[in-house]
């Protein structure tokens, strides 16, 4: 939204029809494809029309053009403080951004404008030494596909040192941490980053032999819309994949696809919603509900 009216779509469009004609190889065809790359469907209704009615003045009916070299698409003001603010998010550094051109820009916002709720707060230090020069080993071994040895403390405070395959990096914006996931031996393994102690590149494998492994669950429940309880349970499940169908004025049918590294984190948020959602479907998790439920009920009776 910030940069829709200076650059937007019809801009990008233009200007690569342009580049096409500068270079004397621009044909109606041309033209078609770059808008159905660049721009809206329809937007060869406005374009085209200017282009041949010569309204523009940029191109003539011969597809020609007054103009010597292919244009250029310099970053506004607001988009280099835009692009510095995200520079300044420790998350972003990590990955080792070029801030060439940015060096007198002053930051759209900073992270202290930023107000951050419904988040855990023992997220990854990002600023941390040995984190930064773990995450640059994982990056690397990421790209040119090689093993790592990596030495970590598991959630029950247990050392494992192992030998695993990366398969990619996630963010959880919720616990605010990476973590590694990562496939070898007879499982793939979730790995926290901020439980790695070291790790160390090893020989390169065969990305083809990756297996497969489960990593990701969904469940379908069915809401009431009481009390604005629709709007809610989509804010509330707005970091998870979803497909929603309405029964009637009231009712819908919600299915969440989620990384099972999750699963408590959303049993807890559905259990939130109380009698407004009603998991029908899988069975195993309605199980891990009941069996929430009856915890909870001992703990009052003690």
């Amino acid at each position: 939204m910030l940069f829709s009216e200076v650059y937007s779509a019809y801009f990008n469009a233009v200007a690569a029809i342009l580049c096409e004609a500068v270079n004397g190889e621009l044909t109606d065809k041309r033209i078609l494809a770059i808008i159905n790359e660049k721009a809206f469907s329809e937007s060869f209704l406005e374009i085209i029309p200017a282009i041949k009615n010569e309204e523009w003045l940029l191109i003539n009916k011969n597809m020609k053009t007054p103009i010597k070299k292919p244009p250029q698409m310099p970053l506004t003001t607001l988009q280099k403080r835009w692009l510095k603010a995200l520079l300044t998010d420790p998350r972003i550094a990590l990955f080792a951004p070029d801030p060439t051109g940015l060096e007198e820009v002053e930051p759209l916002f900073t992270a202290n404008d930023i107000i951050c709720f419904d988040r855990y707060l023992d997220g990854d230090d990002f600023s941390d030494g040995n984190y930064i020069e773990n995450f640059h080993i994982i990056l690397q071994a990421l790209t040119d596909k090689r093993k790592l040895k990596i030495n970590y403390e598991s959630p029950k405070g247990r050392r494992v040192n192992g030998t695993y395959n990366p398969w990619k990096l996630e963010y959880s914006g919720k616990d605010d941490k990476f973590r590694l996931l990562t496939n070898g031996g007879c499982f793939g393994a979730t790995i926290n980053l901020g439980r790695i102690k070291s790790c160390e590149l090893l020989g390169e494998f065969d990305s083809a032999a990756l297996r497969d492994v489960p990593r990701e669950s969904s469940l379908t429940f069915e809401l009431t819309d009481y009390r604005n309880a629709l709007e809610r349970v989509m804010l509330a499940f707005s970091d998870c994949r979803k497909e929603t169908r309405r029964l009637d004025e009231k009712r819908y049918t919600v299915t969440l696809r989620y990384s099972l590294h999750d699963e408590t984190e959303i049993l807890i948020r559905i259990l939130s919603f109380g009698q407004m959602i009603k998991v029908i479907a899988p069975q195993s998790f309605i199980n891990l509900i009941k069996e929430r439920i009856f915890k909870q009920q001992k703990l009052f009776r003690e």
